[in-house]
């Protein structure tokens, strides 16, 4: 008997059926659903600025703070996003204005820097100093041909990379010596040398930028001519100078543009043997003054660009470089932590 009420398979048994069951009828009624509770956002709002003020109320001077303390984060985001869209903005209207760079294929840049400019109406001797415009620091023996071997290293190292640009750079530096750029004058001391030996190879490739006034605007703009003739900037730099220099550009230089390290080369030469120890007292003393000042842009530094300047040429950089436009405008002790498109 007892058989009959086991089940095989364990059904939950229910007393009453579904729904709520009146004792007193002896009736089921269904069981009533909720309604979903709507979401009123001016009732959220309404309890929200209740809320605020109860607090303010409390603590005036917390709230108040808080208040400022946002706003403020919302003007340096909407700031920040500006800045970013403007740069942009700017990006694509150059490239539509310069349509197809001459230059694209190539992401390297090796860059000679300028010494001096050459002033002789014959290319026969460039290897001797009264063909050169000399300060009177410059005039020993063996000078001239320092000049010819940065040319050269730099046409040897453009050679052995089919992506590299080179640049000679260096502007109208010397009043005496009249409209003529450093960089032209190396330009046409590498074509007098038939770009020794290698001018199929180089001499297409090998430019000039011709503002430069001071070892550091020689790196800064040369990347910002890298641009205007690549459409990009470089993946790769060379510096070409003299040995003693190399810190200058490795440490200081190359960290004031916060540019990689990795991708930083310096191809150094030695100076002449009778102006060496002259050279390295001279470098002690402008390394000193870029550790103090690494844009150069007051003191001595600054006034130093000035009196490189006699013919009061305009600068046209940052135009072809709009993404490092704040990179131009910086001054400052410490490295620019602005926008950078080699990060």
């Amino acid at each position: 008997m007892l058989n009959q009420f086991i089940s095989d398979s364990p059904k939950s048994f229910r007393a009453y059926p579904r729904g709520e069951f009146d004792l007193e009828s002896g009736t089921v009624r269904k069981t009533r659903k909720h309604k979903k509770s709507r979401f009123h956002p001016m009732r959220l709002f309404k309890n929200l600025g209740s809320k605020i003020r109860y607090y303010y109320k409390l603590h005036p001077y917390v709230v108040f703070f808080i208040i400022v303390a946002f706003g403020l984060a919302v003007v340096l985001v909407l700031s920040f996003y500006e800045t970013r869209f403007r740069v942009v903005g700017d990006f694509k209207k150059v490239e539509v204005e310069l349509g197809q760079y001459p230059f694209d294929k190539l992401r390297n840049l090796v860059m000679v820097a300028g010494h001096s400019v050459y002033t002789s109406s014959s290319c026969e001797k460039v290897d001797k100093e009264n063909s050169w415009f000399l300060e009177s620091y410059q005039n020993h023996p063996g000078q001239a041909a320092t000049f010819v071997r940065h040319i050269k290293d730099g046409v040897d190292i453009t050679a052995n990379d089919d992506e590299a640009l080179l640049l000679f750079s260096g502007g109208e530096t010397r009043k005496d010596a009249g409209p003529r750029s450093e960089a032209q004058s190396y330009w046409t001391v590498a074509e007098s040398k038939g770009w020794f030996g290698k001018p199929e190879a180089v001499k297409w490739r090998a430019l000039t930028e011709e503002h430069a006034r001071d070892s550091f605007e020689n790196l800064l703009f040369s990347v910002c001519r890298f641009r205007e003739l690549t459409g990009s900037y470089p993946h790769n730099i060379t510096v070409v100078g003299y040995d003693f220099k190399e810190e200058r550009f490795k440490d200081l230089h190359r960290s004031a543009i916060g540019f990689p390290e990795t991708r930083f080369f310096y191809a150094g030469t030695p100076a002449s043997l009778t102006s060496k120890e002259a050279a390295l007292k001279g470098e002690a003393l402008v390394r000193a003054q870029f550790l103090d000042d690494p844009f150069g842009c007051s003191g001595s530094l600054h006034r130093k660009k000035i009196g490189r300047d006699p013919f009061h040429r305009s600068i046209p950089y940052p135009n072809g470089c709009p993404e490092i436009k704040g990179l131009f405008g910086y001054c400052g002790k410490t490295p620019y932590h602005g926008y950078l498109p080699w990060v």
